[in-house]
């Protein structure tokens, strides 16, 4: 429980410097924030992206969230792409990205074993084996390096070491964003600003309406000289055996989705999604700071259990934690249109579809927050209920909602008209010249949204 505040202070008001002035400026650099960054770049505005890590990619890099999925729908067609396919490219050109070919997504245990260990499986079926299908297992430094070329070839304006302050508004309007920086606060001013942060943090400052929700939270680490042809072939020459150890295993962490360990594109380096923690508040530095310890605490244990127990674990030594906290859910925004678990769950198709997710489908009104113009959000804390988040958080789709931003920012500023006035067509079209679908054709098993289909 965090102790409620008691004692404030009044701050003196200060100068602070304009260390730019930019059409567009874009607070989070993680996967959101990028693609809204490079895209509005790509489409002619002058682009200020900031971010506090020393890195960029967020939760896909610093968090190690090492899989890319979501991008695949019930026709096992691939529907999230665009500016995600590129990182899947340009990471793959570099050996830091794996994926199954067509040709080997489908159902049988050969397939299975060649491929679950990627995390290319459809955790969504229950039955086993379940589907391989599309996902990408890559490498976290090849996703920030990949990240830095994509954004010095945009010609954006990066800013790393700022961390965000307030927001600037000005007569209902955000007219741009100040920062801490270690130079002090520092302001950027810009005529239209992209909330990438994944907490809200930027449309939160300016007034928007939010509501608080939480999740679990995780502290991803990778284990190294691990010898995974031994520990699969345990695995499937002893399978009794080995489901005992791995409930031994999910005791210890606490919990994980599907399988504890996944291989990556480094040979003899495993990715442990785990441990998986409840009740912590990913707004609270108290909160975080009790997920931290008891994360390290799990992970060291189970990697002592994996030492002594799992074969091919004999040498694995921890290569180290990720730099960030896996956060999956805290402010949410209520925009122009709050999406439900319905809404996923049912498939809705709505008429201002900009990008899609596995089989859903995001609109436009659920980027816009509702009373202050020039702002606009991507990431997972665009308009939706906390238990629709839960199903449409993930990277690709996240970064889909970012491209769609940077479209929508650049067709404001050259229409000279507020976001909410931009004609989404122009949006929808614009997306598929870049080679992103923008949901704007429902799929066959779509629930149509009633005012598309009155």
């Amino acid at each position: 429980m965090v102790e409620q505040i008691k004692d404030f202070m009044t701050v003196q008001a200060q100068q602070v410097p304009i260390v730019a002035q930019t059409d567009v400026v874009v607070v989070g650099a993680g996967p959101a924030g990028l693609t809204a960054a490079v895209s509005a770049a790509r489409n002619g505005c002058s682009v200020t992206l900031i971010e506090r890590y020393h890195h960029l990619g967020g939760m896909a890099s610093g968090g190690m969230v090492l899989v890319l999925d979501d991008m695949v729908n019930m026709g096992r067609e691939i529907v999230t792409t665009g500016i995600v396919s590129e990182f899947v490219d340009r990471m793959e050109q570099v050996d830091g990205a794996v994926y199954p070919p067509p040709e080997d997504c489908y159902k049988s245990w050969d397939m299975w074993k060649k491929w679950s260990r990627w995390g290319c499986i459809n955790f969504h079926e229950t039955g086993m084996p379940q589907p391989i299908l599309h996902a990408v297992a890559f490498d976290p430094d090849a996703w920030k390096r990949v990240s830095l070329d994509l954004v010095r070839d945009a010609g954006v304006n990066l800013r790393l070491h700022s961390w965000f302050s307030e927001a600037i508004v000005e007569n209902g309007k955000v007219s741009g964003v100040i920062c801490q920086t270690k130079l002090g606060r520092q302001a950027i001013k810009a005529d239209m600003v992209i909330d990438a942060t994944g907490d809200l943090d930027l449309a939160a400052s300016a007034g928007a309406s939010f509501i608080n929700g939480q999740y679990i939270v995780t502290t991803v680490f990778r284990l190294c000289d691990v010898d995974t042809d031994k520990a699969e072939a345990y695995e499937y020459s002893n399978p009794e055996d080995y489901k005992a150890l791995d409930r031994q295993a999910r005791r210890i962490i606490g919990g994980a989705w599907g399988m504890w360990w996944l291989k990556t594109p480094l040979p003899g380096i495993v990715w442990c999604n785990c441990p998986h923690m409840p009740g912590y508040d990913g707004l609270s530095p108290e909160g975080m700071v009790e997920a931290e310890f008891e994360g390290r605490d799990r992970m060291m244990k189970l990697l002592e259990f994996a030492k002594n127990n799992i074969p091919g674990f004999e040498n694995a030594k921890m290569l180290g934690a990720a730099e960030q906290l896996g956060i999956r859910q805290t402010r949410l925004l209520q925009g122009e249109y709050v999406v439900t678990k319905d809404d996923v769950q049912s498939r809705r198709h709505f008429a201002d579809s900009v990008c899609r997710g596995r089989d859903y489908y995001t609109p436009y009104r659920a980027l816009l927050p509702k009373g202050l113009d020039n702002l606009i959000v991507a990431g997972r804390h665009y308009s939706v209920d906390s238990e629709g988040q839960k199903s449409s958080r993930e990277i690709p789709p996240c970064m889909s909602q970012g491209e769609a931003a940077g479209v929508a920012v650049s067709l404001a500023l050259n229409g000279k008209i507020a976001l909410r006035d931009v004609d989404v067509k122009l949006i929808q079209q614009q997306m598929r010249a870049q080679g992103a679908d923008p949901g704007d054709i429902p799929s066959p098993n779509a629930l149509v949204e009633e005012s598309l289909a009155s």
